[in-house]
């Protein structure tokens, strides 16, 4: 493993820790148990924590039908209602009154949101990412940033995939040639 240098230019993204979202992929508890221990280690050094969540409005005038990806959304099989209960963050990460909190509209953290915006006014240079699923947010988050010139750190251990082949594939082969790709406790020991 890389030495890597952590500055108090680093934020914790905690990607799609939404109830709807960890139902359906069996509220994975390791997964909520390393994400929290990431977001308590986070705050106890003064590291923003910045909440994605991904919504839509009423109706889901956000969704192009030519969007492969989000059609289960449109065919009724999880509800992203904006404000909606299956939409807020899972009680055992809930967010702090200082947390910041994210709306996007796709797949990458990016996406249909304002997180570039606050990360500039934060001045922000590492982010940490944490969440559900690495085939999706994790791994368009990743990619994005990269482009953006971003550092980035995954949390191994605190992010999920149903499809455990492939969640392994993306952790072990496919991220790390854009990222650290390290566990909760590898993180915070290198403070």
């Amino acid at each position: 493993m890389e030495t890597i240098a952590y500055t108090n230019k680093t934020a914790l993204l905690v990607c799609d820790l939404i109830n709807s979202i960890l139902r359906a992929n069996g509220e994975p508890a390791e997964l909520l148990a390393q994400s929290k221990k990431a977001i308590n280690f986070a705050r106890s050094v003064n590291i923003p924590v910045i909440y994605i969540v991904v919504q839509f409005r009423k109706g889901y005038p956000d969704i192009n039908p030519n969007n492969k990806f989000f059609q289960f959304v449109l065919n009724g099989k999880i509800d992203l209602t904006e404000n909606s209960e299956s939409t807020r963050i899972h009680s055992a990460v809930q967010p702090q009154e200082n947390d910041v909190i994210i709306t996007k509209r796709r797949i990458s953290a990016f996406s249909g949101s304002d997180l570039e915006a606050v990360l500039k006014s934060l001045a922000i240079e590492t982010l940490i990412l944490c969440g559900i699923s690495t085939s999706g947010v994790i791994l368009s988050t990743t990619r994005e940033a990269s482009d953006k010139d971003y550092k980035i750190t995954i949390l191994k251990d605190a992010c999920f995939n149903k499809d455990e082949e492939v969640h392994q594939v993306l952790i072990n082969k496919v991220l790390t040639t854009q990222a650290n790709v390290i566990t909760v406790d590898e993180w915070i020991n290198s403070y």
